[in-house]
């Protein structure tokens, strides 16, 4: 085929803007049946869909925020703008649709999943149910733990035995590798749905709701300690807001310090293994030290004072 045309476009990474330059091709030959039918370059489909401005590591982090993480779509805005990246919320949402669509199309091919399960001969299966927002639907999400592949995905406006058993047959339609066996909660209505879709399969409770139970004494312990400290530096905004006012080199420093600070106090807690009150004396401690450090040597931390 033979260079037509070239083509521009922007794409909108998670770190920048990048102007991509398409070289497309046609076919010269009249006899061809695809005479003068354009191709564009293979890359292309690996950084955004047609017709849009966002890449596909875009979209990829959109959903993996929304369904592993379960923020809603104004926290994921508000963490994207955060990064730098210019987005509408309802552009967001826009890429969340787009999201589930490639997860339905990946799900949906059967022939790569077969290949994937034949070759190591068993499946053992996790049920779970992701509500990102209170009052919405629940998205229930059935996949085998070997592979790390999705069996099924579908909303329900109810979580009936009758109507997850019915998801558990469908996502086991077809599978030609026993299931030998299930993770899940506690839920009860899960739990009759496996013995009614996989009698005698062994059914083990989730290990992190144990883990999440047996730390819950911890992490209240460890949120009233962070309510403490925070409470300790909130007097870090008026300091900003003097140093806003000197155009000076310690002036720089102290922003840099308060939004060090306030960095720090917006951290999000991930129990029962990442504990935010532990995290946020960590980093105050930091800062400490090298106020310290500023301290022993005099010079810009003795002129902002005065």
């Amino acid at each position: 085929m033979w260079f037509a045309y070239e083509d521009h476009r922007k794409v909108t990474t998670l770190a920048e803007v990048i102007q991509v330059t398409l070289q497309v091709r046609r076919c010269v030959n009249p006899s061809c049946e695809r005479y003068h039918v354009a191709y564009r370059p293979e890359a292309e489909g690996g950084l955004a869909l047609p017709h849009h401005e966002f890449g596909l590591e875009v979209i990829a982090w959109i959903g993996e925020r929304r369904y592993r993480e379960h923020r809603s779509v104004p926290e994921i805005h508000r963490q994207l703008q955060a990064q730098g990246v210019a987005i509408a919320e309802r552009t967001v949402e826009h890429l969340l649709a787009r999201y589930d669509e490639l997860v339905s199309i990946a799900v949906a091919d059967q022939p790569r999943r077969q290949e994937i399960f034949t070759a190591q001969g068993r499946l053992i299966v996790a049920i779970d149910g992701l509500q990102p927002d209170k009052g919405q639907e629940v998205l229930w999400v059935i996949r085998d733990v070997l592979s790390g592949e999705v069996l099924l995905a579908r909303s329900l406006l109810s979580a009936r035995q009758v109507d997850l058993a019915g998801l558990l047959r469908e996502a086991l339609d077809g599978v030609a590798v026993p299931v030998v066996g299930v993770i899940s909660d506690g839920q009860q209505t899960i739990r009759q749905a496996v013995a009614a879709v996989l009698p005698g399969v062994a059914h083990q409770l989730c290990q992190f709701h144990y883990l999440r139970e047996a730390a819950k004494p911890i992490w209240e312990a460890d949120r009233h300690a962070k309510k403490t400290l925070a409470k300790r530096v909130r007097g870090v905004r008026p300091l900003e807001r003097e140093a806003e006012q000197q155009e000076t080199a310690a002036g720089t420093v102290v922003r840099s310090y308060g939004a060090a600070v306030r960095s720090a106090l917006t951290e999000v807690d991930r129990p029962p293994l990442d504990l935010g009150g532990l995290r946020l004396r960590r980093r105050l401690a930091a800062v400490v030290a090298s106020l310290e450090r500023v301290a022993k040597k005099g010079g810009l931390l003795n002129r902002c004072r005065n």
